[in-house]
């Protein structure tokens, strides 16, 4: 038997949105509705609920100083007893990932804990670990440019082979389609000039191509560029509609 707690709504700051659940049972708790002293009252409430015959409770909570929280705005939780957890939310954004290297690696880390759907892309079945999340699917392809025709419209792009021929070849080609949420390409400015100079003489226009991608410039090390890459990439998801285009992206 299990306690599934339910944001049935916010008003205000909050720290997670409406809908975001998470399940309480005798020593085990799933998924967060935000942390802090929030959380922390909603699990006594579930662990009290768990000791007693009481199936169903609703409260809203003040995210002020009563409870040690300064977001304030306010949330209304849902407690409801449950035999079992209910399937996860569905993924709710596309992403087709280039590139299985160190950083590929670690933007894969990130991305299969996010509700979105990844299709991840390399010619070597060798550099893929041994496994990975629900919603990620792996594809080894002797062509890689060509699953760029298979995305969904509204993708978002991430270009990070092991060679810049390869590179040049899966931009463009996003390039040209109409339907592309977000490119972003790994590298220096100087492979993005060059890829910019290139393109143009194939008469493709790079407007909406990002290069260096990345929110922010971080280190060096995989996991800070995975982690800069995919800030932007959640960033630029959250100016489209789902399924949407930023406009200005992929006209050739």
């Amino acid at each position: 038997m299990r306690i599934e707690i339910l944001i049935v709504e916010t008003r205000g700051s909050a720290p997670r949105e409406a809908g975001t659940r998470m399940w309480v049972g005798a020593a085990e708790v799933v998924g967060s509705i935000g942390g802090g002293n929030l959380e922390y009252t909603a699990l006594k409430i579930a662990r009290e609920m768990l000791l007693s015959s009481e199936t169903q409770r609703e409260r809203k909570f003040a995210l002020g100083d009563s409870l040690g929280q300064c977001c304030g705005g306010s949330v209304t939780l849902r407690f409801t007893k449950v035999e079992e957890m209910s399937a996860s939310p569905e993924p709710d954004f596309d992403v087709v990932l280039f590139g299985a290297g160190h950083v590929g690696k670690e933007v894969a880390r990130i991305l299969e804990r996010l509700p979105c759907r990844l299709t991840w892309i390399d010619p070597r079945p060798e550099a893929f670990p041994s496994s990975v999340g629900k919603d990620v699917k792996v594809v080894v392809e002797e062509e890689p440019a060509w699953m760029v025709d298979e995305a969904p419209p509204g993708a978002l792009y991430l270009v990070m082979t092991h060679s810049h021929a390869l590179d040049l070849e899966i931009v463009e080609r996003v390039l040209k389609r109409k339907d592309v949420a977000f490119l972003g390409l790994i590298g220096s400015e100087t492979k993005a000039a060059k890829f910019r100079l290139r393109l143009q003489q194939r008469g493709v226009s790079a407007e909406g191509l990002v290069c260096p991608v990345g929110l922010f410039k971080a280190g060096k090390h995989p996991a800070e560029v995975a982690v800069s890459a995919v800030a932007q990439l959640l960033e630029r998801r959250a100016q489209v509609p789902v399924g949407g285009a930023l406009e200005g992206v992929a006209r050739a």
